[in-house]
């Protein structure tokens, strides 16, 4: 949620609240049609037709998971056990409608599409109320008491009576000015604190049980794993494409010029020395290479000096102006280290080739059991995860640790990229003696 100062928030909560109550009214449609397909389910239409009411279900709520997290702060996870893969046939689609209906969020989903109109009533949308029935209060003051009284109407605004000839008593308009000026000033002191209320309801409906919240933790473990065990896949290969091409070609081409050496020592000393010197220009270059290839796999600074010192050293290389700053108080455990590292080397390279930046800025920080890195460029903005510039990789990798990632790249720019991994630190630092 946007940072806003507290009178910023007390203007806004209450239009926020209603706008979450409004937002009801194509929700309570939709789980009219839930629960009407529900009381099909006895029938083979009924069970065709749940998937898609659920679907459509989940799908509306999730705009509501996102706007409450948006306006309350309070951030919903979806709460969906995971679905059994698609099958074609009859087995299938049975198998697919008993996961759903088994599907303990499914039945929370309809809960609140039930309840929540009276409960959003009565926290989320209560400012907005009392600032409207102070507003009509004042127009019962200024004209509408009148009319209603020249009418013969007979009514109370909260404690004061409406009666005929209203208009003509001062000490009534000042008394409903006043109640309808405590009324507005009601509904904006409460307007935070019941869309907090909200939020909380939120949380305890919308969100995951115990139960799938551990399904999705599970699943969330598989598919880091997988995605580690695939990474660590290709850097092998990786490293033994490198070691393939380079140096171990580099190497066996030394030994065969060692042999021809050996061969012309006694017959061709001239040409012996010409060839041990392209020996030795070929083991520089095969020992360079292997130094590439090490700081490929953990760069000695990063082992050494730690990611701060890492990162300052990769920003020497770095074609762009790339300003770090950070002061860790310990340092990161070591695998911990070597993924926001190459994370952070990745996001450089994509600056470089896609941002048109001219500066970077990378920001190293320790917060609340996480490692918060921040990387910001000049450049023209517009990058988004899918568009093939590496960021959705670097999610992945960084999910192995149960890392996110950020991203904030209006057009226009500048390009924000956040990443954050809980770790512990476990290498305090040591002052020179």
């Amino acid at each position: 949620m946007v940072s806003e100062n507290p009178w910023q928030r007390r203007l806004r909560t209450p239009w926020r609240g209603l706008g979450l109550w409004f937002l009801g009214i194509p929700a309570t449609f939709v789980g009219l049609w839930f629960i009407t397909v529900v009381s099909m389910v006895t029938s083979f239409v009924g069970i065709l037709l749940f998937p898609s009411a659920t679907m459509l279900l989940r799908r509306r709520l999730d705009r509501y998971r996102g706007r409450i997290g948006r306006w309350t702060g309070h951030r919903i996870e979806r709460p969906y056990l995971p679905q059994p893969d698609t099958e074609p046939g009859f087995q299938g689609v049975m198998r697919r409608f008993i996961a759903l209906i088994c599907d303990p969020a499914t039945w929370r989903d309809y809960l609140w599409v039930v309840a929540d109109p009276f409960v959003a009533l009565f926290t989320a949308a209560l400012p907005a109320v009392l600032i409207g029935y102070g507003v009509w209060g004042y127009l019962l003051a200024g004209f509408a008491g009148k009319l209603i009284g020249d009418h013969g109407g007979n009514d109370w605004y909260a404690y004061v009576h409406v009666h005929h000839g209203y208009g003509d008593d001062p000490a009534q308009l000042v008394l409903t000015a006043a109640t309808g000026t405590l009324f507005i000033a009601a509904g904006f002191l409460i307007g935070p604190k019941m869309l907090d209320v909200y939020g909380r309801w939120g949380q305890a409906i919308l969100g995951p049980t115990e139960k799938s919240r551990l399904a999705l933790r599970v699943r969330h473990l598989t598919e880091t794993r997988s995605d580690a065990v695939d990474a660590s896949a290709a850097e092998l290969r990786r490293i033994e494409r490198d070691l393939h091409d380079g140096a171990q070609a580099r190497l066996v081409a030394m030994g065969m010029t060692l042999g021809a050496i050996e061969h012309l020592l006694d017959r061709d000393p001239e040409k012996a020395r010409l060839l041990l010197a392209q020996t030795r220009e070929s083991s520089a270059q095969a020992l360079h290479e292997l130094r590439d290839l090490v700081r490929g796999i953990h760069p000695p600074v990063l082992a050494d000096r730690g990611i701060v010192d890492a990162v300052k050293a990769l920003a020497l290389d770095h074609p762009l102006k790339t300003e770090v700053t950070g002061d860790l108080p310990a340092r990161p455990e070591p695998p911990v280290e070597s993924a926001a590292y190459f994370a952070v080397s990745e996001i450089l390279t994509n600056a470089a080739k896609h941002s048109g930046a001219s500066r970077v800025w990378v920001d190293l920080r320790y917060e609340r059991g996480m490692l918060r890195v921040t990387v910001t460029d000049d450049g023209h903005g517009g990058a988004s995860l899918d568009n093939g510039t590496g960021l959705r990789g670097i999610e992945r990798r960084i999910g192995t640790f149960d890392g996110v990632l950020a991203l904030n790249s209006p057009v226009g720019g500048p390009t924000i990229v956040t990443l954050e991994l809980p770790c512990a630190l476990s290498s305090p630092k040591t002052s020179p003696s």
